[in-house]
């Protein structure tokens, strides 16, 4: 049976009971990673103690697979994105097609055409090695009953707490090896975010369609292009702003000259990445626990209340934050000299809870917006 709630949703096995589908349609993506809840259960919740649990090789083989799949694999269909919050739902649509070696472009009607390198394909479809080795270190990976998506048979795999209950599951087509749908789950039994195929064909058209704006929200960061659609008269490509991975010796030294890059934020999240900008300009942080991911952008400067218009303004252990929702969840603070966005697909709470324990002084003076991370979030994913 397919639930009707989600764009794409994997058929499940069969035997299950009323009761049980019920639950489903009830918690798939009516609205994202469940806002009531505090950080701990917005997060697919604490892996503490399910650190040490022990995997099953061949479901972490199939994840590892995946990743491989996603750079070797020519494919083309259409992808959604739904996140969850509050009750909100938020979805995004957009043709893609993956050429092995030419990487993967996408087109929706709102941003005309986006690339990304083949060498970040793993992160559209699959898992990279750096996320499946945190995955692996706070959930127990283990199979569950296969079932089927977009009437391909798929492998099932599942990340689960310490008490045995999901945290993330994921489709694995039988044939391939692809990725072709994955879940978040948050500690009540509900996907917050669901991303995947609707529709895949493995014979790649050159030509993607165009396909209409995202339901439910701004398909883009608020303060570009008015919060309206970006309608653009021919194909635009997305160039990565981001130069090369910074590696320990790099980071160091940045954090020797003030640059606050943490190795930790809350929920276990640990970072598994590290850009700069081109020029010497911005950093781009990446954390994830295995299945929630975030990016923390940090520029110097610091914020002008006036330019946040339309954001909600909180105070979160004696720290102002500004946060907004679309598609992604946004939340904006300040201190020591520097401005923080951080971009999660997880819940606001989330985004809130990284902004509020990112470095600060002790009397932060909001004196000017740095839109310029706003300007290179914008770019980070092709659905926004």
């Amino acid at each position: 049976m397919t639930a009707p709630t989600a764009p794409g949703r994997p058929r499940r096995p069969s035997g299950d009971g009323p009761a049980d589908r019920r639950a489903r349609r009830s918690a798939v993506l009516a609205g994202g990673l469940a806002g009531a809840l505090a950080l701990a259960g917005a997060l697919p919740g604490d892996p503490a103690a399910a650190r040490g649990a022990r995997s099953d090789p061949g479901a972490v083989g199939l994840l590892r697979a995946a990743a491989d799949a996603a750079r070797r694999v020519p494919y083309e269909g259409r992808r959604f994105l739904t996140t969850r919050n509050r009750g909100r739902a938020v979805t995004s649509r957009v043709a893609v097609s993956h050429t092995p070696g030419g990487g993967v472009r996408y087109r929706s009607g709102t941003t005309g055409e986006a690339y990304r390198a083949d060498s970040a394909a793993g992160d559209t479809t699959g898992f990279t090695p750096a996320t499946l080795t945190l995955l692996t270190r706070n959930y127990s990976v283990v199979r569950a009953a296969d079932a089927s998506v977009c009437g391909r048979s798929a492998r099932v795999v599942e990340a689960r707490r310490a008490d045995g209950s999901p945290a993330g599951r994921f489709w694995i087509d039988r044939e391939t090896g692809l990725m072709l749908h994955r879940e978040l789950i948050d500690a009540t039994g509900r996907p917050v975010i669901a991303t995947g195929f609707t529709e895949i064909s493995f014979t790649p058209a050159a030509e993607p369609v165009t396909l209409a704006r995202p339901r439910g929200g701004p398909s883009r960061f608020p303060g570009s292009s008015a919060d309206g659609p970006v309608e653009n008269a021919g194909v635009q490509d997305t160039v990565s702003p981001w130069g090369e991975a910074l590696d320990r010796t790099v980071l160091a030294g940045l954090r020797h000259r003030g640059w606050p890059v943490p190795e930790g934020l809350p929920g276990r999240l640990a970072l598994y990445d590290a850009r700069r900008e081109s020029g010497g300009g911005a950093l781009h942080l990446s954390y994830s626990d295995g299945l929630a991911a975030v990016s923390v952008f940090v520029q110097r400067g610091s914020l002008d209340e006036r330019g946040l218009t339309g954001w909600q303004k909180t105070v979160r252990r004696g720290r102002t934050v500004f946060r907004r929702e679309s598609l992604r969840h946004w939340a904006v603070s300040a201190g020591n000299g520097y401005v923080y966005t951080v971009v999660t697909d997880a819940p606001q709470s989330t985004a809130v809870a990284v902004a509020v324990s990112m470095p600060r002084d002790s009397a932060p003076f909001w004196t000017r917006l740095s839109r310029g991370a706003r300007r290179l979030a914008s770019k980070a994913n092709p659905f926004d």
